[in-house]
């Protein structure tokens, strides 16, 4: 066998940092298809305990030229192939040493080529040993065969390289991974890999792919995204491609972060670029070159698509992972199990979600330290009003794109986040307040009376009765209660009201709560006035049942009013309400009485004025009605009683004095 020097040590060879295992069988495939084969066939074979028997790359590409030998062969770290153009547009194998990949897993390669000169068909082989790999043997001279032109690599005395790592999985989702782009970018001219026969799937690492045209100053384009499920490559490409899907030029998506996994290529086939030079320098005035207008707006509106499909894929599929991540290493703070505290904790998890997709990058390669510190910071500025300052440090730490901003002011937003939870906080009170009056009415009746109790948890609940109103007084005489009123109706002017004589003896009587509400009624009988709602409420102990006693007081409160010039205006309305335990035979012969008028615990009616009748049971599902959409979402539990319970505290006086005090 005559032999040829490549010039260089095999000691060189070993330490020049050739790849090893399954990266150097790729090397020999990348080797086919920089020699224009379309087809490469991977065969091995394996023996009872998982050692190879052989293993042969095929391929049906040009040959190897034996006139270039010495270019080819003869050189190390230097390869023809650099200036070569391929008809695929791209050339793997330009450093000259990927055939010296085979002597860090086999002794021997044999490389049997078959090659065209002048139309014919010549065949000769070429062997390296490892342990003399700085030279190269011809094995076998040429000589003119009928066979199609391609090359065959076999490969024998095998070490690190065993059956059973071919036979794997991970081998074909190597496969898929490092050529399936290249495989993807012609799949029209039907590239292949088989091994033993068996075409490697590429689609099997496709996540996601997407085909749409674009028109960009009258040059059009078909554009092809692929999403992989695994990472394919160091960096992921825009591929330019001419109407013969040659690729003429690539350029980096921009979005190479790989701390999120986005594996990603970008296709774009068009006529513009048949005449496509990468440079300035490279072309004629009448070539395309990457100055071009076209060919940058192009860019731009690929760069947006990849920039929409990225933040697509966090929000899919890792804003969520990192979410749970942070639940399980314990980053959020602690939040109270109450709707309240829900309510913060899913909006500091939303602006994690939402920070996250606009800059994966705040929250990469943070320990746990770190990320406790980033979300506490921001946990302590959503819990205030200066929620929105989020949006001015995390601008100034990256750029943010004016959707991204949106999409950030929108979250912090929510809209004022502030107000939500102070209306969840406000509903949660009202919950707690109905709660504890049913236990003052229920369950602590001997010990509970109007003033200390039912009447302290109602002047600060007095909503009970609608919304709306302004709270007059409460347990003030008649004649205070109507000086208050008439300072209310009187709040925008400097005078002091004028309050009537009162001479009877209703001047010291006292109405447990007064409220009002101003020009909020429309009047039915003109599309000008509005009427002025009061209402007067009398509140009963549980011990007491309403009957003709409590309606008799209560009709006296109303005699007077009416009575009064100062309150006798047609565009007054006045409510009177009984509120009790029970009520007797008596109330429910007057419920009758008013029936024709439709009006639920109406017992009496005279012009403006009309007297009501009411259980506290009542009162309490008006209220569980009105609120019921609220405070079904939001969960509200019926818990005072049963925490009472659990603290073993006594149902006595004491704890009627402290539940009324709770309540603000």
């Amino acid at each position: 066998m005559k032999k040829y020097t490549s010039k260089i040590t095999s000691n060189s060879i070993e330490q020049s940092g050739l790849p090893n295992g399954y990266k150097a069988l790729a090397e020999y495939i990348w080797n086919g298809f920089d020699a224009q084969a379309t087809t490469i066939d991977i065969q091995y074979s394996g023996n009872e305990i998982g050692a190879l028997d052989n293993l042969t790359i095929l391929d049906n590409g040009e040959g190897i030229d034996f006139s270039e030998l010495e270019d080819t062969f003869g050189k190390f770290q230097d390869s023809h192939k650099k200036n070569t153009f391929s008809k695929t547009g791209f050339i793997k194998g330009k450093k000259g040493k990927g055939r010296y990949s085979f002597t860090t897993f086999a002794n021997h390669a044999v490389w049997t080529t078959v090659f065209n000169k002048d139309d014919k068909n010549f065949q000769f082989k070429i062997q390296i040993d490892r342990q003399d790999s700085e030279n190269y043997g011809i094995a076998e001279e040429k000589n003119i065969v009928s066979k199609e032109t391609g090359t065959t690599v076999s490969f024998d005395g095998f070490y690190e390289l065993y059956g059973d790592q071919l036979e794997n999985e991970a081998f074909l989702d190597f496969l898929a991974g490092e050529f399936g782009w290249f495989l993807y970018l012609n799949k029209d001219k039907d590239y292949r890999i088989t091994v033993n026969g068996d075409r490697v799937d590429y689609n099997r690492i496709i996540a996601d792919s997407e085909d749409f045209p674009v028109t960009i100053i009258d040059n059009n384009f078909k554009v092809t995204y692929v999403r992989w499920s695994r990472k394919i490559g160091d960096k992921y490409f825009n591929y330019f491609l001419d109407d013969e899907k040659i690729e003429r030029h690539r350029v980096h998506t921009s979005f190479n972060n790989g701390a999120i996994d986005f594996h990603h290529s970008v296709y774009v086939e068009s006529n513009y670029f048949n005449d496509f030079k990468p440079t300035a320098a490279e072309s004629l005035s009448i070539d395309k070159n990457q100055q071009d207008e076209t060919f940058k707006l192009l860019v731009a509106h690929l760069k947006k698509f990849v920039a929409e499909k990225e933040k697509e894929y966090i929000k899919i599929n890792k804003a969520e992972d990192l979410i749970v991540k942070y639940r399980k290493d314990k980053v959020f703070p602690v939040f109270k199990n109450n709707s309240y505290e829900s309510a913060r904790k899913e909006d500091l998890e939303n602006v994690v979600k939402e920070l996250y997709c606009a800059e994966p990058k705040i929250f990469h390669k943070l320990n746990n330290t770190q990320s406790k510190t980033l979300v506490g910071f921001l946990n302590l500025l959503l819990d205030s009003d200066e929620r929105y300052k989020i949006l001015t440090i995390i601008d100034e730490i990256v750029q943010l794109t004016d959707d991204e901003r949106s999409e950030l002011a929108e979250t912090l937003s929510k809209t004022k986040f502030t107000h939500i939870l102070s209306l969840v906080k406000l509903l949660e009170n009202r919950h707690t307040a109905v709660e504890t009056l049913k236990l003052l009415i229920f369950d602590l009746e001997k010990f509970t009376n109007e003033r200390d109790h039912i009447q302290k948890v109602i002047e600060n609940n007095y909503w009970l009765f609608g919304e709306k109103y302004h709270l007059v007084s409460a347990d003030v005489n008649f004649e205070t209660t109507l000086s208050n009123y008439l300072k209310f109706l009187e709040e925008n002017q400097n005078k002091k009201p004028k309050i009537s004589e009162l001479n009877r003896g209703e001047k010291l009587r006292r109405p447990d709560i007064f409220i009002c509400r101003k020009s909020d009624v429309p009047d039915p009988n003109s599309n000008d006035d509005l009427i002025e709602e009061n209402i007067i409420v009398e509140l009963k102990r549980p011990s007491v049942i309403i009957g003709k006693e409590q309606f008799r007081q209560i009709e006296d409160y109303m005699n007077f009013i009416m009575t009064e010039d100062q309150f006798n205006s047609q565009l007054r309305e006045w409510k009177f309400i009984l509120v009790g335990k029970e009520v007797d035979q008596y109330i429910k012969g007057l419920y009758k009485s008013q029936e024709v008028k439709g009006k639920r615990f109406l017992v009496h009616a005279i012009e403006r004025c009309e007297i009501y009748a009411m259980t506290w049971d009542d009162l309490f599902k008006q209220y569980k009605n009105r609120h019921r959409n609220l405070v079904d979402k939001l969960e509200f539990k019926d818990t005072v009683r049963e925490e009472l319970i659990s603290k073993g505290i006594s149902f006595d006086k004491d704890l009627s004095n402290t539940l009324a005090a709770s309540i603000n």
